[in-house]
């Protein structure tokens, strides 16, 4: 137990780090944009880099981890985080700025799906739900990365600001990591990595043609949860990366003071996941998902009614504390049914509402304005609440309630 503690602290900085890294980012999107006089589908360009190129190094990850284990890939992918971020914050243009977001994102998709690996792989060994308090870690990490651009932005000239801050970010990532190298764990290779590569290349077979219906069981689930993938991807997302952009705008403050939306969302993130493995221990993750998806959707309705920056970041705690539990559960779901590559496979159709979803959000803005593009998040959230209903359980849990022989 207490080498299975020291396990779970060092995945759990990894998820800090991560988050971090992804806070500087996003809380540095208003700043990049007014240094470099750039257009809301110059933003959309960058944050639609980012996610191409982390889909690539997704599935790459997830079939090495599936083989060799998660630890290198989430270490590696770290360091080319901290590369990009200071690329962006050095980018004299707007091509530059794009190649270092691509840079950001080749190691976010390694990293993201690397860690949630080594997650799932700690939960399996203290058997109990570990992954709420993971993403925790990764919404605390997300927090100060935009405090550090609030902060940074108050004492920094305003045109450096958003240099001084990724680069500032990308310092504190790299010396996590140092401290990493020699604690973070290793997960177990799958020995049925390479029997469950099925047509579609999920990873996951779609049964054994002997009436044993497991695998293709097990594929329709992670198939379900790639579809609640895309839609709490493009509601989470949504919230990462438009809500300080979405404050400066609507409410009309300052590009610093406007990070304070994502500080509002990874702060109540960070509050709910904390006790988020209690809550799905007595609830049931399919509650729990059904729950927080509501509480999305009327956190994003106030976004998209008010223009009060009270009331603006009220709508954005809500939302915060509404898409807090959603991805553990299904990240989790992913990687205890179908591994690495399963949950490599959901991870990346959770990214690929960030390909969508920053192209269909500046359309809606550029067309009815960032308020109402607010409202696009609200149907996705419906979404989620309508498949919670059908949300499978973790091999471990069928085995508990499986009838006796």
């Amino acid at each position: 137990m207490q080498g299975s503690a020291r396990d779970f602290a060092a995945v759990a900085a990894l998820f800090v780090t991560n988050g971090l890294a992804v806070g500087v980012f996003g809380g540095s999107l208003p700043g990049l944009r007014e240094h470099l006089s750039l257009q809301p589908g110059h933003i959309v360009g960058v944050l639609v880099a980012a996610a191409v190129f982390a889909v690539v190094t997704m599935n790459l990850s997830g079939a090495l981890a599936d083989r060799r284990g998660a630890r290198a890939p989430a270490l590696v992918g770290g360091s080319a985080m901290a590369v990009g971020t200071v690329v962006m914050g050095a980018a004299p243009d707007y091509l530059v700025l794009v190649v270092g977001s691509a840079v950001f994102g080749l190691g976010n998709g390694a990293m993201d799906v690397s860690m949630n690996a080594l997650g799932v792989s700690v939960e399996q060994a203290r058997g109990r739900p570990v992954m709420s308090r993971l993403h925790a870690c990764f919404s605390i990490g997300n927090l100060a990365g935009a405090l550090v651009v609030v902060v940074l932005g108050a004492l920094v000239v305003a045109d450096a600001a958003p240099q001084w801050s990724l680069w500032s970010g990308a310092l504190v990532v790299v010396v996590l990591l140092a401290a990493l190298v020699r604690v973070t764990p290793q997960s177990p290779p799958r020995l049925d990595a390479g029997k469950d590569a099925g047509a579609s290349g999920s990873g996951i077979s779609a049964g054994d043609g002997n009436g044993n219906g497991r695998r293709g069981t097990a594929a329709a689930a992670t198939w379900l949860l790639a579809a609640m993938a895309v839609c709490f991807g493009l509601t989470e997302g949504t919230a990462i990366d438009w809500s300080s952009l979405h404050v400066t705008d609507v409410a009309g403050v300052s590009p610093s003071a406007g990070a304070w939306g994502l500080a509002c969302v990874s702060g109540f993130m960070v509050v709910i996941r904390l006790a988020g493995d209690s809550v799905v221990e007595r609830l049931g993750r399919s509650a729990v998902v059904r729950g927080g998806s509501a509480c999305a959707l009327l956190g994003y309705l106030l976004t998209a009614a008010t223009s009060g920056l009270p009331v603006i970041l009220l709508g954005w705690c809500l939302v915060g504390l509404g898409v807090g539990l959603i991805a553990p559960q299904i990240y989790g779901l992913a990687g205890h049914i179908g591994g690495g590559r399963g949950l490599a496979l959901v991870v990346s159709f959770g990214y690929a509402a960030f390909l969508v979803g920053p192209a269909l959000i500046g359309f809606v803005a550029s067309h009815s304005g960032l308020q109402r593009a607010m409202l696009v998040p609200v149907v996705t959230a419906v979404g989620l609440i309508v498949m919670s209903a059908r949300l499978p359980a973790t091999p471990a849990e069928e085995r508990e309630v499986a009838p006796r022989p």
